[in-house]
């Protein structure tokens, strides 16, 4: 009863008041799961030939490079965050104003953050396929919820949101034992069997081991993972302390919404939303099963069009004939998604650090370019990083004092100042290099 309450009464009320309307878009993309291949094909590829025909006559920045009456995807540049980053204006579309769009900071996981804008409708359509993925897990709306995130300022809006959905959110920046153990032992006194288990999959890891050492009998409904690699040991860790299944989205921050896990070891790619590439390094097409280069198309993103966007992730598609007979739903198949290394820190005082401790800081700072933070003592990280042009000596300082504030552990920031971060073997700068645990 409260779940339809929550669905049919506040969410379409939240909608009228925030000028949203995720209620209708969560409603259409209910429908498209039950689509088959064929139908889903097309679909796909009349968003694709609608958005290409948009983005090439109303954005100065394809404008100039498209010179051509009906172009396809393949007449498109390959992108990557430097080139939107130097070309937001020109990559708006003249149908929008930019003052009238929500600014998007991605996390900067790889230590580049890229800057996008979203209409409303956008916003709408991101958060629909969310819920709608998470309902392909078990989830309905009302559903209790613990999500961890690096949005610690709530806010009114996002405040009442938390309460009305029956989420407890909490932060990312610097979980410690205490806090992880008193959220758990909620869900233990209550027995609650229907909890969902959402966040950064090295922050789950984290409630797992603080579960397993208090030996906390708890059953999750599911644990629902996202944003930075969920390591084998981390799902198996997880999977075995709350007698649950582990699954993965993936995702990016500039809204790309990609590809879910939920019945089978592959994720399927969200084809009403996204147009997938798989490229090697002079941008031709592998065959499926190859490793290559993931480049993505956002067909709902009108705004500010990213096409042929480069993610920094290398992946495999799965070859047709290696797709399983009986599977949930009829969207194609990414076999894998590589390199998105992260790890943890652990400081002295015994705060546990993960990825977006650090890009939840440094997105705020538009003064410092890329960084990358490196563990070689149980004291101290050092931070290397590339200033920008707006760079000044005093900013070092203020990012000290936030991040000591949000984290409240006590290593000593070191700075090492560098013209390049080098990438890793998966093409993409690894955020954190804890060399303690390469011993």
């Amino acid at each position: 009863m409260k779940n339809n309450f929550t669905e049919n009464i506040l969410l379409p009320i939240g909608d009228k008041i925030f000028g949203l309307n995720v209620y209708s878009e969560l409603l259409k993309h209910r429908a498209y799961s039950s689509l088959c291949l064929e139908e889903l094909t097309d679909l796909q590829q009349k968003k694709l030939k609608k958005l290409i025909n948009h983005a090439s006559t109303t954005c100065e920045y394809y404008k100039n490079l498209i010179n051509k009456k009906n172009p396809t995807i393949l007449d498109f540049p390959v992108i990557n965050k430097r080139t939107v980053n130097k070309n937001i204006d020109l990559l708006i579309s003249k149908n929008f104003k930019k003052s009238n769009l929500v600014k998007f900071e991605s996390s900067g996981s790889t230590g580049l953050r890229s800057e996008v804008y979203l209409s409303k409708d956008e916003i709408s359509i991101t958060r629909a396929i969310t819920i709608n993925w998470w309902e392909w897990n078990g989830y309905k709306i009302g559903d209790k919820l613990i999500q961890t995130g690096i949005t610690p300022k709530r806010g009114i809006v996002k405040s009442l949101k938390d309460y009305f959905f029956n989420t407890q959110y909490i932060s990312a920046f610097g979980l410690n034992e205490k806090q992880i153990f008193d959220e758990l032992k909620k869900i233990n006194s209550k027995n609650n069997n229907k909890t969902f288990l959402f966040g950064y999959a090295s922050s789950l890891y984290e409630f797992a081991k603080v579960a397993e050492k208090y030996r906390l009998n708890i059953k999750l409904e599911k644990a629902l993972s996202q944003g930075d690699k969920l390591f084998n040991h981390y799902r198996q860790k997880i999977s075995q302390v709350f007698k649950c299944d582990v699954v993965e989205d993936y995702g990016l921050s500039e809204g790309f919404m990609v590809g879910q896990k939920v019945d089978l070891p592959y994720y399927y790619i969200y084809s009403p939303s996204i147009y997938i590439e798989i490229l090697d390094n002079e941008n031709n097409a592998v065959k499926d099963g190859e490793m290559g280069r993931i480049i993505l198309t956002k067909l709902d993103g009108f705004a500010m069009p990213l096409i042929r966007f480069d993610s920094g992730d290398l992946g495999i598609k799965l070859p047709n004939n290696k797709y399983p007979i009986n599977r949930k739903y009829n969207f194609p198949l990414l076999q894998k998604v590589i390199g998105r290394n992260t790890d943890i820190i652990i400081s002295p005082n015994g705060k546990i650090l993960v990825v977006h401790t650090f890009t939840g800081i440094f997105e705020h700072y538009s003064e410092i370019e890329q960084f990358q933070i490196i563990q070689d003592s149980k004291k101290s990280i050092t931070v290397k990083y590339i200033p920008s042009d707006s760079f000044h000596q005093g900013i070092l300082k203020k990012i000290e004092f936030d991040f000591y504030k949000q984290t409240k552990s006590d290593f000593k920031l070191k700075w090492d100042s560098v013209s390049h971060i080098k990438s890793s073997n998966s093409g993409k700068p690894e955020i954190i290099i804890n060399k303690l645990l390469l011993k």
